[in-house]
């Protein structure tokens, strides 16, 4: 299979060719440089979502009451020079970056419309919004499409059994419809959590973090990614981004109900990824019909 071009290439994956080649003496040594290049891989490709939960939290706790830039803005600010200086360095390809764009703006529809049902509120005021949106809130949802684009060109994604791409494309239409039926009509998370097993329930992902493929059932994968973003949602919620109804009074932490929502948009995103990394198989081979 053919390299990547070297427009798709970045900073990162010179540097991270530096690592594999490292020969370790033992196979002790072997097992720790491996799990330490799968930590470090993790964690490149939560850069973009880390720094903004760094920024999140840091000025929830140190922002002053009467700043002449609302904190909101600040924020989105800070996101734009994030994205900026990530293409800039050749950190992230442009096409990953036309990828996460398309994130912002599939998210922050959702925030219009949920603002305006009352699922969620943003207590603070600033400059930088559409109705009850600050344009900040997008860029969370662009982290989660910045991390997935980044770890599977990191780890080197392979897959077994991938299903039908337009299958998979169907099945995101129907989940973010959902998101908003919901309010009006039956409820079909049920059915589409049950979609999502007989879909992938047999692909395997395969990576690698240093020179063997490593394999996990994707459903696990997508399990584990949606555990982080919840986790992720409680430190958000308690740096007073956006709050619940139930958290006007009080922080406390999320209802564990909302793994399932992260769980399902956590799918959306990463069949949102697959039009800017193509699934393949094991042997290279672009995986699905499309």
């Amino acid at each position: 299979m053919p390299g990547p071009s070297n427009s798709q290439l970045t900073r990162f994956h010179a540097f991270r060719l530096r690592l594999e080649r490292h020969k370790p003496s033992s196979r002790f040594t072997a097992f720790l440089w491996e799990f330490g290049l799968f930590v470090f891989k993790q964690a490149w490709s939560c850069l973009f979502g880390g720094l903004l939960l760094a920024l999140v939290l840091g000025t929830r706790l140190f922002w002053p009451h009467h700043a002449w830039l609302a904190r909101y803005d600040f924020l989105f600010l800070a996101a734009l020079l994030i994205q900026v200086l990530l293409l800039a360095f050749r950190m992230e390809t442009l096409r990953e970056a036309k990828v996460i764009l398309m994130f912002h703006v599939i998210g922050t529809l959702m925030e219009l419309f949920k603002t305006h049902v009352g699922s969620w509120t943003y207590p603070e005021a600033n400059l930088f919004r559409l109705g009850h949106v600050p344009l900040f809130s997008g860029f969370m949802y662009a982290s989660v499409g910045s991390y997935l684009a980044r770890v599977w060109r990191a780890l080197d994604f392979r897959f077994s059994h991938y299903p039908d791409r337009r299958l998979t494309y169907g099945l995101a239409l129907l989940i973010y419809a959902n998101f908003f039926t919901h309010h009006y009509l039956p409820d079909l998370r049920w059915l589409l959590f049950a979609a999502v097993a007989c879909l992938y329930g047999r692909t395997w992902v395969y990576y690698k973090p240093y020179r063997a493929y490593r394999r996990m059932p994707l459903l696990l994968g997508f399990a584990l990614v949606a555990l982080f973003i919840w986790i992720a949602e409680n430190a958000g919620t308690f740096g007073n981004i956006w709050v619940y109804p139930d958290q006007h009074s009080a922080w406390h932490i999320v209802h564990f109900t909302k793994f399932g929502a992260w769980f399902l948009l956590m799918i959306i995103s990463f069949i949102l990824v697959s039009l800017a990394h193509i699934p393949q198989a094991e042997g290279g081979v672009s995986t699905g019909a499309a």
